[in-house]
């Protein structure tokens, strides 16, 4: 017999409860915004509206269906599993931050905060989960396959990520390596630089967009559910040693970006969480490119 499916809902510790865990109390959390020019009562507000959403989304479970909550800070110790169906309910950037652990399972964006959240990956309302749970597992439902970008390490770690993908110094230092195609006879070129990002059509309305545009790229952003990945090398440094011939570029699918570690530390994450890193050392190979796993974002 199959498992009824789990409806795994996705949050995260709101402003509001990190003021309390900080400060114990909500008057003492409410004199130390007003000592800096701010009132508690809309970040008080913001988190009611959160938890009602949840709530709200809690209720909307089918009775026979499993149920199971993970905050953002727990998602890389979370088992997720294939029956499950994802909701995420915060900021469009939860998503993304979920994205990573999934292999394949439907999610579903709730936005908690509507006209403060752009919407792009929370297109729905608590109101709407019912019939997006139901949907999700019928027969033929619809939803968008959002390209996502992977690393692989010669040591076999793998990373994904929904927006982008990070490689560089763990502080302010400079990243060495070497970096090229991952085609046959492909020339590398050393470099000295602040770090690389690789990002999908997802990221092209974040970090992506922004080094795209600090560029002024001749190349064209993906959609989100284009095959197509963009690249940029952040502040690459010219010297005797080191070259500046290969700072961006486009991979579509097959396509990969190889670059081999020449310092003694970098670090791999992808869509900002940096907690859940690649740690690779001197001599480590990593390939970046597109990943056969794609997240199933709910219409």
């Amino acid at each position: 017999m199959s498992l009824a499916p789990r409806a795994v809902l996705v949050h995260r510790t709101t402003e509001y409860e990190e003021l309390l865990a900080r400060h114990g109390t909500h008057g003492q959390a409410a004199f130390f915004l007003s000592s800096r020019g701010r009132s508690i009562d809309e970040v008080a507000r913001r988190h009611q509206r959160t938890q009602q959403a949840l709530a709200d989304v809690a209720a909307a479970v089918p009775l026979q269906w499993r149920h199971s909550r993970v905050e953002r800070a727990d998602l890389d110790r979370f088992l997720f599993a294939p029956e499950d169906v994802v909701v995420v309910v915060g900021q469009d950037g939860l998503v993304a931050n979920a994205a990573k652990y999934l292999s394949g399972q439907p999610v579903v964006g709730i936005d908690t905060d509507p006209g403060r959240n752009p919407g792009v990956l929370v297109r729905h309302r608590p109101g709407d989960a019912a019939a997006l749970l139901r949907a999700a597992v019928a027969p033929g439902s619809r939803a968008d396959e959002l390209t996502m970008v992977e690393a692989v390490s010669d040591d076999t770690q793998r990373l994904l990520a929904l927006n982008e993908i990070y490689l560089g110094p763990s502080g302010h230092q400079t990243a060495r390596y070497r970096l090229g195609s991952d085609a046959a006879d492909s020339p590398a070129e050393p470099q000295a630089s602040s770090g690389v990002l690789v990002g999908t059509g997802t990221g092209a309305t974040g970090w992506l967009r922004s080094l795209w545009q600090e560029r002024r790229s001749p190349l064209t952003l993906p959609a989100p559910s284009d095959p197509r990945l963009l690249w940029f090398v952040r502040e690459a440094w010219p010297s005797p040693a080191t070259g500046t011939s290969l700072v961006s570029g486009e991979l579509g699918r097959g396509q990969g970006l190889r670059l081999t570690v020449e310092s003694d530390r970098l670090v791999v994450f992808g869509d900002g969480m940096e907690a859940d890193a690649l740690e690779l050392t001197w001599g480590q190979t990593v390939r970046l490119g597109i990943s056969a796993t794609s997240l199933r974002l709910a219409v």
